[in-house]
């Protein structure tokens, strides 16, 4: 039997660019990079409110351990997710959230050992 489409949450999401972002949550994977485990946070984004295309996050989970090891316990799963959305608010501000070329893949940025802890400082974990 099919599963029923889940029922999306469209946010909206003013970036520094100028540009207005809607996006939803689409999925969460654990997925590899190069042969680095970690958390692959898939979303929905349109910028035009008339097409949608895939943007992805990827946490790598040597800096989610590294964190751990350091700060003497491990990030929970909601954690590892907000630490993706603050990534991805990042990406926003940026400008480097732009649909993929034509027959590409999803364009994606990464949470690693260069950024996690500047992402959790501004969730005050």
């Amino acid at each position: 039997m099919p599963r029923p489409d889940a029922v999306r949450r469209v946010k909206s999401y003013s970036a520094a660019d100028g540009y207005v972002y809607q996006y939803y949550f689409f999925e969460g994977n654990r997925a590899q990079r190069n042969g680095s485990p970690g958390g692959e946070f898939t979303y929905a984004i349109s910028v035009d409110r008339q097409s949608a295309f895939r943007f992805k996050i990827f946490v790598y989970q040597s800096a989610m351990e590294a964190w751990a090891k350091q700060n003497g316990r491990p990030l929970s799963s909601s954690e590892e997710y907000a630490v993706a959305k603050m990534r991805l608010f990042q990406a926003f501000d940026e400008g480097a959230v732009k649909p993929p070329a034509q027959g590409q893949p999803a364009v994606e940025v990464a949470v690693d050992d260069s950024n996690l802890e500047m992402l959790l400082e501004q969730l005050g974990i």
